[in-house]
């Protein structure tokens, strides 16, 4: 799905039509006062006080064909310049305007657009006319908060997109239903994969028996990948004191995304928004030589931060996440063996899980942005290029982005092209000079000195929760064998005759750790079968009288129609190939 925000002429395209949105409410709704109307990756929105009305989705259609009346009277699009005061003059009957106006920088240049009866205050640029803006759709309304504070008065957003053709409406229409049918949450409903419920919280989704199977087979994955490659896992407390986030530099950086403090006896504590400070107490807690490093320490722990509950996300953003984190503590000398390592790991994960999608981003600070970033020009400087000429000696294409660094250091991304169209930052490895330096953490070097390790921060699978939502709405729910909550439905024909043979399947597959259904419901084989594939179930085994009385099992695999007839053991090696080789 294209990105609006990144084609120039979508974008004018798009913003365009939103003034032509807020042209026909103004018609319809002559009250209306209206915020802001952006372009946004997926087309347009307007942010509109109506007062005490309210625009349901059955009035979008009203709208459009005002919007469509006024597209075929052709009305050309006028750029307005203006001063402070006549800004102030001109849009003095609306408020939300009068704010905008208000926060502009004094000497700042003002324009609006005019189209008809109607001026919006806008920086352009437009299309000339309205008559350009006929391939449109309105998609949905919602509500939103007067420039997202929770404490404000809820506006009415209504979104929509533009494209230039009817064909290139038609095809971006089709994949909005894909997008709908691909919905993580949708399909974590439909598939008893998890589950949310408001005496719990919002963005506290509970994992269903379905998804706690999927999430302990990635857990069990991701940990005896890591094992492999020499790294030692560790459990710390999902708490910890604000005098530990104050040293690491998160309490000034990421307090407001924390939950409150609890006082409890003489201390305050806080849920933990992340692992790394933990961590590097782990390591603090004994003397290390330059021989013993690189040490590397995962976890795979649970973390909370604060979103506003108006952001909140099915299982891709949430209160409660469990991350797959590591941190390794190395010798200058090397980071680029370790950096390189950890590359290769993500490439082994994505070839796994067939990603191929994806591309490099090396995330830098914004030297203009004080709060964000740790101030140290002379530490950012040696991180970013220390990171820099890993990357090309590594020769990895990468481009590069001001402003995603962390706050104490810059990193490498993986952005993930999901299903949907959404850019998805997946893995993560950051290089820090800073907190070694702020918990006081060395080694001792061959020359018996203590020296200052350096860390890397990575994830590879990012958190479980975004990851189960990336992989179910990139398979559909149709998971890989090995994944699968349940791998095999065995189906009898006829519970009477075919019954106990299908138990002693059952049986088997069981004993060998094959997570197995044994359908013994009094319905029809066509009930079962159907049911069978809106589960998604990898196998289902057809059993009759030709497989009892010859020892065999009728198979068929989930989106195909074709029936293949084997022995039992020969199934069973292949069921065992198929989840061994994560085919």
């Amino acid at each position: 799905m294209i990105d609006i925000k990144q084609n120039e002429k979508l974008s004018i395209l798009n913003h365009s039509c939103a003034h032509l949105l807020a042209h026909a409410v103004k018609h319809l709704y002559p009250e209306a006062k209206f915020w802001v109307g952006p372009v946004i990756s997926e087309g347009f929105y307007y942010d509109i006080d109506l007062g005490d009305k309210v625009i349901n989705t059955e009035d979008l259609d009203a709208i459009t064909k005002e919007m469509k009346k006024i597209v075929k009277s052709d009305k050309l699009i006028k750029k307005i310049e203006l001063t402070k005061d006549e800004a102030l003059t001109m849009f003095k009957e609306d408020p939300y305007k009068i704010d905008l106006i208000n926060e502009m920088p004094e000497g700042e240049h003002i324009t609006a657009y005019k189209q008809d009866d109607f001026t919006d205050l806008c920086k352009g640029p437009h299309v000339k006319s309205t008559k350009e803006l006929k391939h449109f759709k309105l998609l949905k309304v919602s509500g939103a908060y007067y420039k997202g504070d929770a404490n404000n008065k809820v506006l009415q957003r209504v979104y929509g997109i533009c494209y230039p053709t009817s064909e290139e409406l038609e095809e971006h229409l089709k994949l909005l239903e894909e997008a709908k049918e691909r919905d993580h949450r949708k399909l974590g409903k439909e598939l008893e994969l998890f589950t949310t419920d408001k005496l719990v919280g919002a963005g506290l989704p509970m994992w269903l028996p379905n998804g706690a199977v999927v999430r302990c087979e990635l857990e069990n994955y991701i940990r005896n990948k890591e094992i492999k490659e020499g790294y030692h896992h560790v459990y710390t407390p999902s708490l910890g004191s604000t005098e530990l986030y104050k040293i690491s530099g998160h309490w000034d950086h990421y307090k407001d995304d924390m939950f409150p403090i609890m006082k409890m006896d003489n201390e305050e504590l806080v849920l933990r928004p992340m692992n790394c400070p933990h961590h590097m107490l782990i390591y603090r807690h004994n003397i290390h030589s330059y021989r013993d490093l690189p040490i590397r320490i995962g976890e795979l722990a649970p973390d909370f931060r604060y979103e506003a509950s108006g952001a909140v996300c099915g299982l891709e953003r949430v209160r409660q996440m469990c991350q797959n984190d590591a941190h390794l503590f190395v010798r200058p000398d090397q980071i680029k063996d370790e950096v390189a390592k950890v590359v290769n790991l993500i490439l082994s994960v994505y070839k796994d899980f067939n990603i191929t999608n994806y591309s490099f981003r090396l995330s830098l600070r914004d030297k203009e942005d004080k709060e964000k970033y740790f101030d140290d020009d002379k530490m950012w400087d040696k991180a970013e290029s220390e990171l820099r000429k890993v990357l090309d000696e590594l020769n990895l294409d990468y481009y590069e982005a001001k402003g995603e660094a962390a706050f104490y250091g810059p990193k490498l991304d993986v952005q993930i092209k999901s299903a949907i169209g959404h850019d998805v930052t997946l893995s993560t490895c950051q290089l820090d000079f800073l907190l070694p330096e702020r918990f006081d953490l060395t080694y001792v070097d061959q020359n018996g000195e203590k020296v200052r390790p350096v860390v890397i921060h990575r994830a590879i699978l990012g958190t479980f929760d975004r990851f189960m939502a990336y992989l179910i709405e990139e398979t559909k729910g149709a998971f890989p064998t090995w994944l699968a909550p349940i791998q095999v439905n065995i189906i009898p024909v006829n519970n009477e005759y075919h019954l106990e043979y299908g138990t002693d399947i059952y049986n088997l597959l069981k004993d060998n750790n094959i997570r197995v259904k044994l359908d013994d419901r009094e319905e029809k084989l066509g009930y079962k079968m159907r049911e069978s594939v809106t589960h998604k179930i990898p196998f289902a085994l057809i059993l009759g009288d030709k497989e009892k009385n010859e020892n065999l099992v009728s198979y068929r695999k989930y989106g195909t129609t074709d029936t293949v007839t084997v022995t039992k053991e020969e199934f069973l090696t292949l069921i065992k190939d198929t989840i061994i080789n994560k085919k």
